[in-house]
């Protein structure tokens, strides 16, 4: 039994609930919920290398962003219980079948649990690279706590402005949480270290999601990131971005990006000095999300 679950605050959430009774506003309970563990190749070429980024896609999250490409799990909470000893062993397995590292896509809300199980998988053989697959709406407190379990940080960052936070996650202070938590994974693990094969060892890999209409407001991120922490950070400029989930129902995110849109992201990234960049081919398409499963 884990005390921090009986008044969870590991999130800027700040639910305050037991979790042995009840769910909070990510829809977990004291349960880990995963949907799918698989190799994956669909991230950047550091992290899938050429035998895929050992995945393990969790159900529900502490955003729910209307547009969010695995909705399936993370709004709609499809997936299945298992304990410790089982997400232990499917680390374990990942490991064998060869993958570069051990990918935790959307952990947050499970922190608390994978802190355990991650040191118990190091102390039965975990020998690879963990990674923190978040949307950076985490509190640096609580990333404190992952210090010497997470070799590579890999956040993304949504929003500059919390009015789109609030409007599009429910999350008007995101902003300041995702900023804040940058720090603390910089502070951390610094810039991303490759090995000679340019696969990740270690580090923070910053996501930035290219929203339409500039809503993401990504050019003012990478400002404050540049000037204010390290224009050393490590930048994956995403342009996959497609209407997923209920992004429908409003206008402004009902269509891909432009090249022009990507290309102003990218031009002020090479202006402010970043260097470690990796560009997309933009996709408005689902071909590399993972197909999850209903149950």
């Amino acid at each position: 039994m884990h005390s921090e679950l009986s008044n969870c605050r590991i999130c800027p959430r700040d639910c305050g609930i037991n979790r042995y009774l009840q769910r909070g506003f990510c829809g977990a309970n004291q349960y880990i919920k995963i949907n799918i563990a698989q190799l994956h190749y669909g991230e950047e070429p550091c992290l899938s290398g050429s035998r895929g980024s050992g995945t393990i896609f969790f159900s529900h999250c502490n955003l729910k962003c209307v547009f969010c490409q695995n909705y399936m799990i993370s709004v709609e909470g499809y997936g299945r219980e298992i304990s410790e000893e089982d997400i232990v062993q499917t680390m374990l397995n990942l490991q064998q079948k060869g993958a570069h590292n051990i990918n935790l896509v959307t952990p947050t809300h499970y922190t608390i649990q994978l802190i355990s199980a991650l040191q118990r998988a190091k102390t039965e053989g975990l020998t690879i690279p963990i990674v923190w697959n978040s949307s950076a709406y985490e509190k640096p407190e609580t990333l404190r706590l992952l210090k010497g379990l997470v070799d590579i940080y890999l956040p993304d960052f949504k929003y500059f402005h919390g009015v789109h936070a609030k409007k599009y996650s429910h999350a008007p202070d995101y902003p300041h949480y995702a900023f804040e938590s940058l720090k603390e994974m910089f502070h951390q693990q610094g810039r991303l270290e490759l090995d000679e094969n340019g696969i990740a060892l270690k580090g923070v890999l910053l996501r930035l999601l290219v929203l339409p209409e500039g809503l993401s407001g990504t050019e003012n991120a990478l400002r404050k990131i540049a000037y204010e922490l390290s224009s050393e950070i490590s930048l994956s400029i995403m342009g996959q971005y497609y209407p997923a989930g209920e992004a429908g129902r409003y206008p402004e995110l009902s269509r891909g990006i432009t090249q022009a849109e990507y290309k102003k992201v990218l031009d002020t990234a090479l202006d402010l000095g970043f260097t470690s960049i990796y560009a997309q081919e933009l996709s408005c398409s689902d071909f590399w999300t993972p197909r999850f499963v209903r149950r």
